[in-house]
């Protein structure tokens, strides 16, 4: 009987320590990098995406700072309407789903499975290491033209960044909203507006 319940507890330990926590990020560089002019230039969508070469940890602290970081006390580095600041990302990798905090520089744990399945409807989508919903709060901003602004606009920042950095990106709208937006444990006010494939 103590053989049995050490075996348990040694599983338990082994499943827990796999399970996905919260992250904290490295400070991002916000110095250096390709001209906004040459990026402009070879920004471009793409489709083909390796499936076992990752972004570093700070290849994707940069990346989340760009798209929808703090750049100043309190303002984003999006524009949005009133300052409301309606939008989130969340970042769907095979460990789980995290949302983005910007004010702790962290991902936060919102589903430790791996649901990138649900990230879009296209093969690529659902087995590229790194996905990026784009969800806007209605609560915040009940304006779905300035909502779509906003979230448009983290769009163009992550498209900016990966042509900076010689990442391949491409955003989309083809997915299941409801199944995923239950899989990000959204509310009745969120809304998934797009989803960007990221990597490499």
């Amino acid at each position: 009987m103590k053989y049995k319940f050490l075996v348990l507890s040694a599983m338990m330990i082994i499943a827990l320590s796999g399970c996905a926590s919260d992250i904290n990020l490295p400070q991002p560089q916000k110095n250096g990098g390709m001209s906004l002019m040459e990026a402009l230039s070879k920004r471009k969508s793409t489709r083909e995406f390796n499936s076992e070469k990752r972004l570093t940890d700070q290849q994707l602290a940069d990346l989340l700072w760009a798209a929808c970081g703090l750049n100043r006390e309190d303002k984003l580095t999006i524009p949005t309407a009133l300052n409301k600041q309606e939008v989130s990302i969340y970042v769907i990798v095979p460990e789980g789903a995290y949302i983005y905090d910007a004010k702790s520089n962290a991902l936060n744990v919102v589903n430790a499975k791996d649901i990138r399945e649900l990230a879009g409807k296209q093969e690529f989508a659902q087995k590229a290491l790194l996905n990026i919903a784009i969800v806007s709060d209605k609560e915040k901003m009940p304006n779905d033209l300035y909502a779509g602004t906003s979230a448009g606009a983290v769009m163009q920042n992550i498209y900016l960044w990966c042509a900076a950095n010689e990442v391949g990106t491409v955003t989309r709208g083809s997915f299941d909203e409801d199944a995923l937006a239950d899989a990000l444990r959204l509310n009745e006010n969120q809304r998934i507006i797009l989803v960007q494939t990221v990597g490499y």
